[in-house]
């Protein structure tokens, strides 16, 4: 059986392999990947605090999972809309060449 110490280290690993590809990756969609995994990370954080917490009948950690995953979901929906839209205008998803974002 895992401890919460467990689940919060895979939560750091995770969170810091997201914040590195985030940062470190020209290509806008890998962005929007990194940032997905640390969302996953605070989603982990949210089921471990609950499971491990005083009263896990409450139900509040798996709650605040669900509406952070639906959160997730309507920004990769939006985000895409919008590297698509980039990438019509600019004819690529590198970041760093789309740093001009005038009508």
């Amino acid at each position: 059986m895992s401890s919460l110490t467990d689940y919060l280290l895979v939560s750091a690993l995770l969170f810091s392999i997201g914040l590195a590809g985030a940062l470190t990756r020209r290509n806008a969609i890998l962005v929007l990947i990194g940032i997905e995994l640390m969302l996953n990370a605070a989603n982990l954080n949210f089921l471990a605090f609950w499971r491990y917490g005083p009263n896990p009948a409450a139900l509040t950690g798996v709650l605040f999972a669900i509406f952070s995953i639906s959160i997730a979901a309507a920004e990769a929906a939006v985000g895409l809309g919008i590297i698509l839209a980039a990438h019509r205008h600019f004819k690529t998803t590198d970041v760093n060449q789309m740093n001009a974002l005038k009508g």
